[in-house]
């Protein structure tokens, strides 16, 4: 155990596992006293301003846009991006509570992490001067609200597959094509579009090219909002291009690098998708936890069988081990150390058992697990989901083997 400053200068930092409970401030050794701070000051802003709105939310499918402004002022967006580019200028471990929090609260409507750990990210680290100008400081705010549009009606997982195509004309482009499954995409401000800009290459990859497209152009038209079985809150488009006419400055990075930046991001990406699994596992063992200890069968609470305790026990168990993996790799990107085939294991471990929790909480909380009104029964068809977007588990799977069975 590692010990840190604190104002008591005698307090150890606990890991999860022997924490009071597995969502305690102040514990596991990758934070400072600095992110324990940020963190209850994050926690307050998802018990005031989300918890309280998030069933209108649910109903509306999408969150309101003021709740993005409000995240904005208390610099909650934008957190790992550098300040010199109108972020926050915090670290990743700072980037995790936002991710963390979001997840203890079990409010899967704001789309933060999409647009804070995902979108930002390809445009500070491959945009021009004026693209980051432009764009950064509004999206820190939370004005301006970015998307990613890679998935297609015929291409998931596989992104060599999409069919999105830009050709040039003159020193503009011309788009066309459709996306679907696009997270904030009916609130978008700015879409990262992935498409195709060289279709004569001898493989899709080198093909690939980047653009920013902005709400309002002509010929971008925003589809239906998609109906989920969880995510409720969570606004999901489809997106069309019919001859949408870009500026070359609307050209994300290099032509044709595209697909080579998509792969340079996606670690960070899968590593998002398996920490918001492990903090639900910690919320969904907490509030089992606590139903267990109330509810009572037989003259005593169900907490006092033998069967739920071992229960509960290999649930603590397999989540605090999920937990010092995910914290390990945090660490790892950290220091840029996160390769592809790690963070490919990380999201389909944690995913796996994220659903695997939901369902064994859900049936401790027997007849009323089933009911929408119990938090347990929204993280079971929350979960859901964790498995297939950012590359489906069976993707990650060929990842994992294609670094076991190589000879290089």
């Amino acid at each position: 155990v590692r010990y840190l400053q604190t104002e008591n200068h005698d307090s150890v930092r606990f890991e999860t596992s022997s924490a009071k409970t597995l969502m305690d401030i102040g514990t596991r050794r990758i934070f400072c006293s600095d992110h324990d701070i940020f963190r209850q000051s994050v926690r307050k802003f998802f018990q005031e301003e989300v918890i309280p709105h998030h069933a209108e939310w649910e109903k509306a499918g999408q969150v309101s846009r003021e709740l993005w402004e409000k995240a904005g002022k208390q610099g909650l967006l934008g957190v790992n991006i550098a300040e010199e580019h109108g972020g926050i200028g915090g670290d990743l471990f700072s980037a995790a509570v936002v991710w963390e929090e979001q997840m203890y609260v079990n409010c899967t409507g704001p789309g933060f992490g999409l647009h804070s750990d995902i979108v930002m990210p390809y445009i500070a680290n491959y945009g021009s001067n004026e693209q980051i100008k432009r764009f950064i400081p509004e999206m820190t705010v939370g004005k301006c609200i970015g998307a990613i549009a890679m998935t297609e009606p015929g291409a998931g997982s596989d992104l060599q597959g999409v069919r999105t195509y830009a050709k040039k004309d003159g020193s503009d482009w011309i788009l066309n094509g459709s996306k679907v499954f696009i997270t904030n995409g009916c609130m978008s401000d700015l879409v990262i579009v992935v498409a195709v800009t060289n279709r004569e290459t001898q493989s899709p990859a080198h093909g690939i090219s980047l653009f920013l497209v902005e709400n309002g152009m002509k010929g971008f038209i925003k589809g239906r909002k998609l109906e989920k079985i969880g995510l409720k809150a969570q606004d999901t488009a489809e997106l069309f291009f019919e001859d949408v006419r870009l500026p070359a400055s609307a050209l994300l990075g290099q032509e044709n690098k595209g697909f080579f930046y998509l792969m340079a991001e996606l670690p960070q990406e899968r590593l998002m998708i398996a920490d918001f699994a492990v903090a639900s596992c910690e919320f969904m063992f907490e509030e089992t936890r606590n139903y267990v200890k109330q509810r009572k069968a037989f003259g005593k609470t169900i907490s006092h069988f033998q069967t739920v305790q071992h229960k509960l026990a290999e649930l603590k168990t397999q989540i605090c081990i999920a937990r010092a993996f995910l914290d390990s790799c945090l660490q790892l990107h950290a220091e840029k150390r996160l390769d592809s085939s790690t963070a490919s294991m990380g999201k389909y471990w944690t995913s796996e058992l994220q659903n695997s929790v939901a369902t064994q909480c859900l049936q401790l909380h027997g007849g009323w697990g089933y009911m929408w009104e119990y938090p347990i029964a929204k993280s079971f068809v929350d979960s859901r989901v964790q498995p297939i977007y950012g590359g489906t588990n069976e993707i990650m799977k060929e990842l994992i083997a294609r670094e076991i069975v190589s000879d290089k």
